[in-house]
């Protein structure tokens, strides 16, 4: 009998161990998303192009040339609907159409020129933007980008330099 016992309570300390872990699991995962501050804006057509905008972003960071082009085409096409963003959008197409990733990446600095302007005067109804810059992007003239966290993931350099930078500055909801 006290076999059946011990076993029992073995069988209780791990599960219970299990049951720890799970907890565990879930307390980071709560911190990580804190760190993504949910967007949004007045202007529906804003809200897309950041969208868009952000999708292109998170492909150059992850070096994915082939699929960074759909994600500059679905910016370059946001971006048309938009008064003011013609240039913008034919930068887009430009990522969109290179053939390598260091000609996006170059194209995406002048994007950035275009479109940072664009989302600091904007609506923005809730979250905060961080402009996010790069010292060492372009041969040392610098280069900047958008983000909607704090955490640096340098688009112009990928996991070469993937925490090069600094916030800059942060767009907050007015």
């Amino acid at each position: 009998m006290s076999l059946v016992a011990l076993a029992c309570a073995t069988l209780m300390a791990c599960n219970s161990n299990e049951q720890s872990t799970e907890t565990k699991d879930t307390t980071v995962v709560a911190v990580d998303t804190t760190q993504v501050t949910p967007l949004a804006f007045q202007d529906e057509k804003l809200q897309g192009i950041y969208t868009s905008y952000i999708k292109l972003k998170d492909q150059l960071v992850a070096t994915q040339l082939e699929n960074a082009k759909p994600a500059a085409t679905a910016l370059a096409t946001a971006l048309k609907g938009f008064e003011g963003c013609e240039n913008a959008a034919i930068i887009a197409n430009k990522i969109a159409e290179a053939k390598d990733i260091k000609t996006q990446r170059a194209a995406f600095t002048d994007l950035n020129v275009e479109i940072i302007p664009v989302f600091k005067h904007a609506a923005l109804t809730a979250g905060t933007i961080y402009v996010q810059h790069c010292p060492m992007a372009n041969n040392g003239d610098g280069g900047d980008w958008l983000s909607s966290e704090k955490k640096i993931q340098n688009p112009y350099y990928g996991d070469e330099m993937m925490e090069c930078g600094r916030i800059a500055e942060e767009i907050k909801a007015k």
